[in-house]
């Protein structure tokens, strides 16, 4: 069973801030058009990670191009590698937007399928990107 009883404040995570998610692309122009065109964030910066280095940290021994987005509030880091994604599972990223139609617009003019699920008599969003990672996407 899960304690959930108040945990006492503790100073390694008590303003615990999320600085970026990492996300694995096959392709750099579908990148750009996901991260610029549909979701408005600015390419900030392109480096990339050496073989060995990212050996190291992930075990892939490949120079891995990195390209990272950036807004005010969220921060994407974008490895572009041939490596594909495995494709089941839990994991999601979720987003707040100001306009959700803007946004369901947006995807399906470059071709994307917004999946729009019932759950209790309100639809949640959800979209699947160009290299298979989804986005469960909230409006303010």
């Amino acid at each position: 069973m899960i304690n959930t009883d108040k945990v006492e404040k503790n100073s390694i995570t008590e303003d615990i801030i999320l600085h970026h998610i990492a996300l694995r692309y096959t392709d750099k122009e579908d990148a750009e058009t996901f991260f610029t065109k549909i979701l408005g964030l600015q390419l900030e910066k392109i480096f990339t990670i050496s073989s060995d280095l990212s050996n190291k940290i992930f075990g892939i021994k490949e120079n891995i191009e990195v390209l990272v987005y950036n807004s005010k509030k969220a921060r994407f880091e974008i490895f572009i590698t041939k490596k594909q994604k495995p494709t089941s599972g839990f994991d999601h990223t979720c987003i707040i937007i100001d306009n959700k139609e803007e946004f369901i617009k947006r995807c399906k003019q470059y071709n994307l399928q917004p999946n729009l699920v019932d759950k209790n008599g309100r639809q949640l969003l959800f979209v699947t990107d160009f290299s298979g990672n989804l986005f469960e996407v909230k409006e303010k």
